[in-house]
């Protein structure tokens, strides 16, 4: 799989991201820390904890890295709980995460095989 062929499968927008970062080996540079980035995993727990402020926190931030790494379906449904915890109000997340968490595991699934495939090695 090619660095394309990922963002063509993830939803993603390659142009885009190389045009701005100016290479590949920086947008895979990238990827990489995004797969240990902890906002993920942060929301889910601060959603467990109905923790309203944290999720919050938390999925912006997933957003901001969605939208800088051109991973265009996951920013979607990122923005759509931010929009929808914004107001502090928990009720009714639920269908919103749900999408985050079915798209999140998708494009990060994709992205190790992406990975392992060009180095051999998973991260």
């Amino acid at each position: 799989m090619t660095l394309s062929e990922f963002y063509s499968c993830a939803g993603g927008d390659y142009k885009e991201v190389t045009g701005r970062i100016g290479n590949e080996i920086l947008v895979e540079r990238f990827l990489i820390k995004f797969l240990q980035d902890p906002s993920f995993v942060q929301l889910a727990t601060a959603l467990e904890e109905k923790n309203v402020q944290s999720a919050f926190r938390a999925v912006h931030t997933l957003k901001g890295v969605c939208l800088n790494l051109g991973l265009t379906d996951l920013f979607e449904v990122s923005s759509a709980l931010t929009e929808k915890l914004r107001g502090m109000d928990m009720s009714g997340y639920e269908p919103y995460f749900e999408e985050v968490q079915r798209v999140y595991h998708r494009v990060s699934g994709m992205l190790q095989q992406y990975i392992t495939e060009k180095n051999g090695k998973q991260v």
